[in-house]
């Protein structure tokens, strides 16, 4: 209600919802007689004044002035202290971390399927100097190098398979955040849930794709895309999984067969990273390599009449 009552003693305005009221709830002080906040009042018809009190103490209570050690300040022009406005912070330019971060994700995605495509052809290489040793004894040499390619790609791979897991997960908030901007919503997740529904395991068997469906609108091509893509990834986790499990066995057929399931749980990986990197220039309109993507449409048009009677011919 814009009719309130001013407290004289803490000032505190209270609306008046019926009769005015005569004592303040807060202090007990003596209420005033309302007043309009829309319509305030002229000075001559209030039956108040504010008064306003100094804040040095009486004249009988002041501390004796400093006495001054020197000729009062004259000055040529106006002073202008605290007149003058901060200037306004310079804009950052700056793109935010995530942005940063996700602009890497094709090119990190590009290398972890190289790399991945290194490692199972590193393992096949293995199995295959396995299957020579069975008869013949494999060079020193060739035996040095396959143990590095393996060693390395062994290593490599995991590391960058982390960090372009990374870049994907910014990538997916700023494409869903750009995909919601688009249909005036805000995305539903945090991106500190979908951090964790992509990373970690077992869980991200799942949810990946369900945040990939969220966004994927009715897009036919895009769906199967992420179908697709869906299909691979938890299929390369199970892969993954498998081969783990089975480097525990100790026989001679085992560590073979382990030779042989790296070498495709690595190309299943490489092509993870491949069908990761499509999905991601799907949502951008683009093709694999990053060009814009073409959208082709066959009609069915009818034949000529002496198309028609060419081919009776």
């Amino acid at each position: 209600m814009s009719v309130v009552q001013v407290c004289a003693r803490c000032a505190s305005r209270w609306p008046v919802a019926g009769s005015p009221a005569q004592w303040c709830p807060r202090c007990g002080g003596v209420l005033l007689s309302p007043v309009d906040t829309a319509r305030p009042a002229p000075a001559a018809g209030r039956n108040f004044r504010w008064v306003a009190r100094s804040p040095y103490p009486p004249l009988g209570r002041r501390r004796p002035a400093p006495r001054r050690l020197g000729p009062t300040p004259r000055y040529t022009q106006v002073p202008r202290w605290g007149l003058l406005d901060p200037p306004p912070p310079e804009p950052d330019d700056r793109a935010p971390r995530t942005e940063v971060a996700a602009d890497l994700a094709p090119t990190l995605l590009a290398c972890t399927a190289i790399v991945f495509a290194l490692a199972a052809v590193s393992e096949a290489f293995r199995y295959a100097l396995l299957v020579f040793n069975r008869v013949r004894l494999v060079d020193p040499v060739t035996l040095a190098v396959s143990d590095a390619a393996v060693w390395a790609t062994q290593v490599s791979a995991p590391l960058v398979a982390l960090a372009a897991a990374v870049t994907t997960v910014c990538r997916l908030v700023v494409t869903r955040r750009d995909v919601f901007a688009a249909r005036t919503l805000a995305d539903p997740r945090t991106p500190r849930s979908l951090a964790l529904g992509v990373l970690v395991p077992v869980v991200n068997l799942v949810m990946p794709g369900v945040y990939l469906t969220e966004i994927a609108g009715d897009d036919r091509r895009t769906r199967t895309v992420v179908r697709i893509w869906w299909a691979t990834w938890a299929a390369n986790g199970v892969l993954v999984a498998i081969g783990l499990l089975w480097r525990n066995q100790d026989s001679l057929q085992a560590q073979a067969d382990s030779v042989v399931l790296a070498a495709i749980t690595a190309a299943v990986g490489a092509a993870t990273a491949v069908l990761t990197l499509y999905v991601i220039r799907c949502f951008d309109g683009l093709d694999l390599f990053g060009r814009p993507r073409r959208v082709t449409r066959w009609v069915n048009a009818p034949q000529s009449e002496k198309a028609e009677e060419a081919m009776a011919g």
